[in-house]
């Protein structure tokens, strides 16, 4: 049976994915290189016997140690979860995180997870549905249904969502959704108003994009430009 050690090492190999194992209180045992780096650390003993409020600037920290204890709680694992990742070091991105509790004799010791870098989500040159994907990029602040773009593809709702998912690793409705937040992170780091953030991203209304922009970056819209800022000014950027 493989060990953790060599786990990690496999992962080394992988520079858009970050491996990590740690224990039943949520603090890092191993870490591959990618995530080392994008922590600002040189070796594996930095992160040991830390959990991420320790190494992930507040409060994205807490909500990342709040989501591993409620795995290694429940024992209920996470499965591609988009989120948007802020390191220490400011480098960002959207990936698709994955945590499985790890057991011994029956009870919940740990866990490990991985989280992968999904491709930009202004990236492919794929025909008609990359056509219908530039019409939904330039209409965003707009009421957006998928039938509609796939029927500007073209192609009927399955043929698109595999299309875009071939590409994106993304549902269409996942990708529309990491578009509209994404074009909300610069206005929320200017300062813009939440109502109005909200209205030129396409949702509903402030509270509607505050939950989904919580749900997926971590944190609410006001703390992401104070967390954000810091970058601004000067401290170093970069789970």
């Amino acid at each position: 049976m493989i060990d953790a050690a060599s786990l990690t090492a496999l992962f080394d190999a992988l520079p858009d994915v970050v491996f990590f194992i740690k224990d039943r209180d949520g603090c890092y045992t191993h870490a591959n290189r990618t995530l080392l780096g994008r922590l600002g650390k040189r070796a594996l003993h930095d992160v040991q016997g830390r959990t991420a409020a320790d190494l992930f600037p507040a409060p994205l920290g807490d909500r990342y140690l709040a989501q591993d204890l409620a795995v290694i709680r429940t024992g209920e694992a996470i499965r591609d979860e988009l989120e948007w990742h802020l390191f220490p070091s400011f480098a960002h991105g959207w990936c698709l995180t994955q945590k499985l509790p790890l057991h011994e004799h029956g009870k919940v010791i740990g866990l490990a997870g991985i989280s992968r870098d999904l491709p930009s989500a202004g990236a492919g040159t794929f025909g008609r549905v990359k056509a219908a994907l530039d019409y939904a990029e330039r209409h965003l602040d707009s009421r957006l249904v998928i039938v509609d773009l796939a029927a500007r593809a073209g192609l009927s709702i399955a043929q698109f969502e595999r299309q875009v998912h071939r590409v994106y690793e993304l549902t269409p409705r996942q990708w529309l959704l990491a578009r509209r937040i994404e074009r909300a992170l610069p206005l929320i780091e200017s300062g813009q108003n939440v109502a109005h953030i909200a209205q030129a991203c396409g949702f509903s209304d402030h509270s509607a994009f505050t939950r989904a922009f919580r749900r997926h970056v971590g944190v609410a819209p006001r703390d992401y430009a104070r967390v954000a800022g810091r970058g601004a000014a000067g401290q170093p950027k970069n789970r």
